[in-house]
């Protein structure tokens, strides 16, 4: 599980990097100053997971039943609250309206608190 965990955080940082980049320099000018803020926000969002994902398979303190539980809360989120964010913040760019993802932000964001909570839980409930 660890290596599944440490390449997804890989894909996610790089993904995050490449997005980020795009961002400033290619949706810089066929984006407002709010959708790009929330394009950023996006690439923020998934750079954090990322490196929380690089910290998950790295350590020793989780179960690797509770890191799978994390992985997949994690894997959900990103794709939902950032996914859904970029879509939206470059809806007027396609011909498709987008704006039905909405709704999914939240349930994106929902799943990354839950994986953060899991992991408070499972470390504070540790004796020691």
């Amino acid at each position: 599980m660890n290596r599944k965990i440490i390449l997804l955080a890989a894909v996610l940082g790089l993904t995050a990097i490449v997005f980020g980049a795009f961002g400033a320099h290619a949706l810089k000018t066929v984006l407002d100053e709010n959708q790009l803020i929330s394009f950023e926000t996006g690439v923020r969002y998934q750079m954090y997971h990322a490196l929380f994902l690089l910290f998950l398979g790295t350590t020793n303190f989780v179960a690797e039943k509770t890191k799978k539980i994390i992985f997949y809360l994690v894997l959900t989120g990103v794709l939902f609250f950032s996914g859904s964010i970029y879509f939206l913040a470059t809806n007027h760019l396609t011909s498709f309206d987008l704006t039905f993802l909405g709704p999914i932000t939240p349930i994106g964001g929902l799943s990354l608190i839950g994986a953060w909570t899991i992991l408070f839980l499972n470390i504070f409930n540790q004796k020691g």
